[in-house]
């Protein structure tokens, strides 16, 4: 976590601190940046090769950025000096951004904003100022198969009725796909039947009538209609609605992209919900220029900004990119006003409701999936779940810890230092260390590299995370709070002990994971050696080779194989459960069959490192010691215990120590494959500690807190196995 830190703060390569470089030509260089690919990226390169030649004086350089490394690159690059001028980005993180410093507010002569569509506008605003120009925005709408369906419904009823008709769960057949458990994707129902997450005082109130009566109407869907699928996932929602297995589908402009090009469909508005008549209203993300507050030529930046918004910009953006623009002159041309799906996502841009821009927001996402999905398994009612999100929105915001004074600590830790550098060159003199140095210094030359390395990539970044964790980091700033992150973890006051959020919980998982996947893989690579050690096994070869695949696939690929195998509906393990006659299980419904899933696929992962270490020390054990026991009478059992074992062990141990703590610290599978389900409850410390970091509001001391924890976790554990083993010797 501190390496990450670091490397973020650092500038990208080729890049120059933003407005301080100049162009091939002479002219002032204007850094932008954006995440854009495809189509949209090559519109947005035609839109700044127009802007160059027209201009003289100032020439425009495009670096594209990675969209899951954006917002950290702004937020570390911007302050430094190294960030763009201007770049692109999706609005919902501007009352981060304005808090930050890292955007600078706009004006009315720095946009036409009467020629932009209003919603647009309007999600431009915090606390009172506009940040950003708006350039395309983007929203959910509704797909389907005129093939199947003659038109779209209009209403949730009709919706449902057409739903039913198509749906044979039996036959993998179902009237409405979208990834139902997504939060993002619940949100039309949510503010079609009269929900909010915060009020116009921006108070929270998810925990409202209207946000639960959404709930109740995705269970109908769900469990009580069973129109729509379990566990739907992005993949899976395109490959039913390519195949003709489901007529109808919610999802964005990016899912055109998912779809067979031989496919024949249709985009419509999103129903209005009967119950309520109001009309189903999906976030709407709107994408737009925005000028930073550092750079060196803000009326420059100001006015590239604008002119990525002009009506032959947007007309470019449009056509080439098929961007749905905000520019509302851009409608006029008849290129777009003929677009069927343009058309369609200008008629939904009315009824969208723009995502908040309030930094709360950003705590929002994990408690809210987590009482949608509460609400479809049916474990908890809907009011009781969103008591409980909101509960847990209100710890993820909570204010900073108040600041410390960081003298005391600072002079304690040179104390200690002091006294430590006293001692060792006290003992260095006592021990003529250097005498000896001198005397094997080729020595020392060769293991140079690796001190070196292990200083730059293990030390530094320790020392760099653990300071880290004396701090608070809020709106781009870090404040010294002393131990009081520690305190909170370990106090645990804001939740009980059995809640998945407090760390001793979270603990007892893990050792419990560790625990459960050490003892399998030394019991099933242990016995896969002793099998292939038999000279009766023929094509023992292979089978090594085989054996050993598992552990030499990427792990990320092997945990998402196994996510897919888990599914409820669609899962092989399902499928063989349903064939033997059993009912298929929904493995992330409950801890004991998450679990399950987690160990299964981690054990698949690691038993062929067991396997491979028991092999080599059992080759190394001569021959003559078992044939001399077998011949003193003992049998197969008692030559394993009495003689293989106790020889098996010094190779073994450092191994099991190694494999718990790469287990201690597997992220992958539990990221992966239960994504923590249910609520939390399967998270071990790492995954935690990423949560906090990069889920709830950007967290880094505390998540940091929790690394140093864990660090000292291991550190005793090594220490108490190194003690075992020097009682052995």
């Amino acid at each position: 976590m501190a390496l990450f830190f670091a490397l973020t703060s650092w500038p990208i390569a080729g890049q120059a601190q933003a407005g301080g470089e100049q162009a091939g030509d002479g002219a002032a260089a204007l850094n932008v940046w954006h995440a854009y690919r495809g189509a949209e990226e090559r519109a947005l390169q035609s839109v700044v090769e127009r802007f160059n030649g027209e201009q003289g004086r100032l020439r425009v350089k495009l670096l594209s950025v990675p969209n899951e490394a954006f917002a950290n690159k702004l937020t570390s690059a911007i302050p430094r000096g190294h960030g763009p001028d201007v770049f692109i980005a999706a609005h919902e993180r501007a009352g981060d951004w304005s808090r930050s410093g890292l955007i600078a507010a706009l004006n009315e002569d720095d946009a036409d904003w009467q020629h932009y569509h209003p919603v647009t506008v309007k999600a431009m605003e915090f606390e009172g100022k506009r940040y950003g120009v708006p350039l395309a925005y983007k929203s959910l709408v509704l797909f389907y198969n005129p093939a199947m369906i003659e038109r779209a419904p209009t209403t949730t009823d009709e919706m449902l009725a057409i739903a039913r008709a198509h749906t044979n769960a039996s036959e993998g057949r179902y009237g409405l796909v979208y990834e139902a458990a997504n939060f993002y994707m619940h949100a039309p129902w949510l503010f079609g039947f009269g929900g909010q997450i915060f009020d116009q005082d921006g108070t929270l109130v998810i925990d409202g009538p209207g946000v639960a009566a959404s709930l109740e109407f995705v269970d109908q869907l769900l469990n009580v209609e069973g129109v729509i699928p379990h566990e739907a996932t992005s993949s899976l929602v395109a490959h039913l609605f390519n195949s003709g297995h489901a007529p109808m589908a919610i999802n964005g402009p990016w899912f055109i992209g998912e779809l067979d090009k031989s496919l024949d469909y249709r985009l419509a508005p999103l129903p209005t919900v009967s119950s309520s008549g109001l009309e189903a209203s999906p976030f709407l993300t709107v994408e737009a220029a925005f000028v930073s507050a550092h750079t060196s030529r803000p009326q420059d930046a100001r006015q590239f900004a604008r002119y990525l918004a002009s009506h032959e910009a947007a007309l470019t953006r449009a056509i080439e990119g098929a961007q749905p623009v905000a520019t509302l002159s851009a409608y006029d041309d008849s290129r777009l006003a003929d677009d069927a799906h343009l058309k369609v996502f200008r008629e939904q841009l009315d009824r969208a409701t723009p995502m908040s821009n309030d930094p709360r927001m950003r705590s929002v996402w994990e408690p809210a999936n987590q009482a949608l999905r509460q609400v479809m398994r049916g474990t908890v009612a809907p009011d009781l779940a969103l008591r409980q999100a909101a509960r847990r929105i209100e710890i993820f915001s909570r204010p900073a810890p108040e600041p410390k004074d960081p003298r005391p600590l600072a002079v304690a830790v040179i104390a200690l230092l002091a006294a430590a550098l006293g001692v060792g060159a006290w003992r260095f003199r006592r021990d003529r260390v250097w005498a000896r140095m001198v005397r094997t210094y080729p020595a020392y030359i060769y293991l140079a590299p690796a001190i070196l390395g292990m200083l730059v990539l293990v030390m530094v970044p320790f020392v760099v995370g653990s300071a880290v964790s004396l701090f608070s980091y809020r709106e781009g700033e870090f404040t010294f709070v002393g131990l009081a992150n520690f305190l909170d973890i370990v106090m645990s006051e804001e939740y009980g002990l059995t809640d998945p959020l407090s760390f001793y919980y979270t603990l007892a998982v893990t050792v419990l994971w560790t625990s459960c996947n050490v003892v399998l893989h030394v019991t099933l690579g242990l016995f896969f050696a002793l099998l292939l050690r038999d000279p009766w096994m023929r094509l023992r070869g292979i089978y090594r080779v085989m054996l050993i695949v598992p552990w030499a696939i990427p792990n990320y690929i092997t945990a998402l194989i196994w996510k897919g195998m888990f599914h409820k509906q669609f899962g092989a393990i399902n499928a063989f459960l349903v064939w033997l006659g059993a009912e298929p299980v929904s493995w992330f419904s409950q801890f004991s069959t998450s679990f399950a899933a987690n160990l299964t696929t981690n054990v698949w992962l690691g038993f062929p490192f067991m396997m491979v270490v028991c092999l080599g020390a059992l080759q190394a054990i001569p021959g003559d010691l078992e044939e001399a026991a077998s011949v003193d009478g003992a049998n197969r059992w008692q030559r394993f215990r009495h003689v293989i074992f106790p020889l098996l062990k010094p190779a073994l141990i450092p191994a099991v120590v190694l494999g718990t703590v790469w287990t201690f610290n597997m992220f992958n599978i539990i990221y992966l494959v239960s994504g923590g389900e249910p609520d939390g409850h399967t998270e071990i410390l790492i995954s935690e500690a990423y949560k906090w970091a990069f889920t709830r509001q950007e967290q880094y001391g505390y998540a940091a807190a929790y690394a140093v924890l864990i660090f000292f976790v291991l550190l005793g554990y090594s220490l108490f196995t190194g003690q075992l083993r020097s009682r052995d010797q």
